[in-house]
């Protein structure tokens, strides 16, 4: 074991970080590149805390839980602490998170496998434990269990989790418990730093479900890929928009495409065969471009009317179809147009103009 003094070194070491880290959580916003600065240094105080906890042996596979010094307790659940601050990393695209994703999955297992180790992850916990070792990259609290079994599932992990902090506050309450000072009773304070261990083993399991959640969802997003093909943040606005121009998500209508082949834009129903949005003009085009959920237009009302019209779509000169000229030297021509005249005069002769609205009739 190391020397008296050392142990206090290496608490005032993992005070500071614990403060940084409560500090990380009042920090307003996360994206901005002072949180960043605070979760690096944390993690640096971590790292140096943990550094010297290896180099002072305050943990050894050879002892017991009863053999571990009450000054060293605190410092079983160093790296649960760490793998809260990893979490908080700032990153800029998925292959970034998924970084950040594996450093926190390996900082939750270097706590329970010291944990384990001392036989401090006991009944459900250690099933659960099992079962991540076999399946990490699958693991679940509830297994593949049914919908019914995983909802009891979450109820029992809530409910156990809620008796695991009511022990923890209830021994820290207790007035012979003096955190820090060296003078409280000694077998309470034990049972404090155990309690905390046990709320941490069940937090670690908890948390590697999760993980395994969000890497599920990282698989499935796109990659970002900058200029020298590697994995990285993305650039300025205008080269994010450059580079994914060819993306699906811009939502870009199929261009109207000229030339042989490419059939008509509407059916001889009215019906489009073609996707096609129209605007009033070009400059209505432009101002509407950027836009929150806009699909990109592919030709003006002007553009259309002159395909529809030289599709032969567009009727022009009126309605009414232009009557034929009646050839003088086809008598039989002549005399049915000479009947229909005399049938026509007939019928207005016999019936009056109006005579067949009855809508005005008092």
């Amino acid at each position: 074991m190391s020397s008296p003094d050392e142990p206090q070194s290496i608490k005032a070491l993992y005070a500071a970080a614990e403060a940084a880290r409560a500090a990380l959580e009042a920090r307003p916003d996360p994206r901005s590149p002072a949180y960043a600065d605070a979760v690096a240094s944390t993690l640096a105080a971590y790292a140096a805390c943990r550094e010297r906890v290896g180099a002072a042996a305050l943990f050894s596979p050879n002892e017991s839980f009863e053999d571990v010094a009450t000054a060293a307790l605190p410092y079983l659940v160093l790296d649960l602490r760490r793998a809260d601050v990893v979490q908080r990393t700032p990153y800029a695209d998925p292959p970034q998170r998924r970084l950040v994703v594996r450093r926190a999955r390996a900082a939750y297992e270097s706590f329970l496998a010291l944990a384990d180790g001392y036989g401090l992850v006991t009944g459900r916990h250690a099933a659960l434990l099992a079962r991540y070792r076999d399946e990490p990259d699958t693991f679940a609290v509830a297994g593949g269990a049914d919908a019914p079994a995983r909802r009891e599932a979450k109820m029992a992990a809530f409910r156990a989790e809620k008796e695991l902090k009511r022990r923890l506050d209830m021994l820290r309450a207790d007035p012979r418990y003096q955190l820090g000072d060296g003078d409280g009773d000694e077998d309470v304070v034990r049972q404090a730093h155990l309690a905390a261990v046990h709320l941490g083993v069940h937090a670690a399991l908890q948390g590697l479900e999760s993980l395994n959640r969000e890497m599920e969802m990282l698989a499935m997003a796109p990659e970002s890929v900058s200029a020298d093909g590697a994995a990285g943040a993305a650039g300025d606005a205008n080269s994010r928009r450059r580079d994914t121009e060819d993306d699906a998500t811009w939502r870009l209508d199929a261009p109207l495409r000229r030339g042989p082949g490419t059939g008509p834009l509407l059916s001889a129903q009215g019906r489009p065969l073609q996707p096609f949005t129209l605007v009033g003009s070009r400059a209505d085009l432009r101002a509407g471009v950027f836009r929150a959920g806009h699909n990109l237009p592919t030709m003006s009302i002007d553009e259309y009317l002159d395909e529809e019209a030289r599709r032969g779509n567009i009727l022009s000169g009126g309605t009414d179809p232009v009557k034929p000229a009646v050839d003088e030297d086809d008598n039989e021509a002549v005399d049915r147009e000479t009947y229909k005249a005399r049938e026509w005069d007939d019928f207005k002769d016999e019936n009056r103009r109006g005579a067949g609205n009855t809508m005005n009739v008092s």
